[in-house]
């Protein structure tokens, strides 16, 4: 009986150690999403009251396990019955990605000053709309995570399959990649929502450290002022970040999976910048569509 349960024990450790260095590959080539995703979800996680930013956080965060809860079983269903149906999901993914991207722009190059009674009526529509304006924000950065987490999945199960072809592995190769992208799937969650908890309360670590500084100068009070007064300049950096994050991974997922776009739009200028343009073109198709949809749902809904 023992010796029955030591073997068992000497299985999961193999196992981990074949899961080590696949998963070691694969957290390689998700690093640059990863990077992506931080950006995004911190400029989303970002404008809400102070005292609602870390329960809006929480339940975004939430929404990132249920998606990938839903994603990685599909992903492996998808794969076994139908390949291909993951490259399209994730294509028409890239196009609500790009349509947020562009948006953000077009906002910002025809934004208008808003007049003093202007700002008095959004404030008080604000105050009185704010829960619903908090679940639509949510809903929107929850819907964006589901798609950076769907390429998040694909990419580290891509790797797993590379990594396991370098091993001796007793285990099946579809035991190993489940494992292997499960493991990522919560280091990603975990990492950077931990990190967007970290900036988005760069201003209260700030406080904390100057009341413990005894004097009205030093090093700590420095270094207290120097976060408070980073946070906006922080939050104005995430904006400008997390858009050009979201036209990018947009523009690679157009370029490395639609074959025309692969092979010829614009076959020998900079990776990056193709991806931008791609992913710009891809948000001005979506912009016409997306708006349309959501009217034409709006009078559905109204009916």
């Amino acid at each position: 009986m023992a010796s029955g349960f030591f073997a068992i024990l000497d299985d999961i450790a193999a196992l981990m150690d074949d899961v080590a260095v696949t998963a070691k590959l694969a957290t390689q080539k998700t690093a640059g999403i990863l990077g992506d995703d931080l950006a995004v979800n911190a400029e989303k996680a970002t404008g809400f009251l102070e005292s609602r930013e870390i329960p809006v956080l929480m339940k975004i965060m939430k929404g990132s396990f249920i998606n990938k809860l839903i994603i990685v079983p599909v992903v492996f269903l998808l794969q076994w019955l139908y390949e291909p149906a993951i490259t399209i999901i994730l294509i028409f993914g890239g196009f609500y990605l790009a349509y947020e991207g562009v948006e953000k722009i077009i906002e910002f190059i025809f934004h208008r000053s808003k007049k003093g009674h202007e700002v008095i009526e959004e404030s008080v529509i604000t105050d009185e709309d704010g829960e619903e304006l908090e679940k639509s924000k949510i809903k929107s950065a929850v819907t964006t995570d589901f798609i950076l987490s769907l390429e998040i999945v694909i990419i580290a199960l891509a790797s797993a399959k590379v990594g396991y072809e370098d091993l001796k592995s007793q285990f099946s190769p579809l035991l190993v990649e489940i494992v292997t992208v499960s493991i990522v799937a919560i280091i990603a969650t975990i990492g950077v929502y931990g990190i967007v908890a970290l900036i988005v309360r760069m201003d209260d670590a700030g406080y904390k450290i100057i009341k413990k500084s005894k004097k009205e100068t030093g090093f700590l009070v420095s270094v207290g002022n120097f976060l408070v007064n980073a946070l906006p300049w922080v939050i104005k950096g995430l904006a400008v970040v997390g858009t050009v994050a979201l036209i990018l991974v947009a523009g690679g997922i157009f370029v490395h999976n639609i074959e025309w776009i692969h092979h010829h739009f614009l076959p020998n200028i900079n990776s990056s910048v193709r991806e931008a343009l791609a992913g710009i073109i891809g948000g001005l198709i979506a912009i016409p569509i997306f708006t349309l949809g959501s009217k034409a749902l709006s009078l559905v809904k109204k009916k």
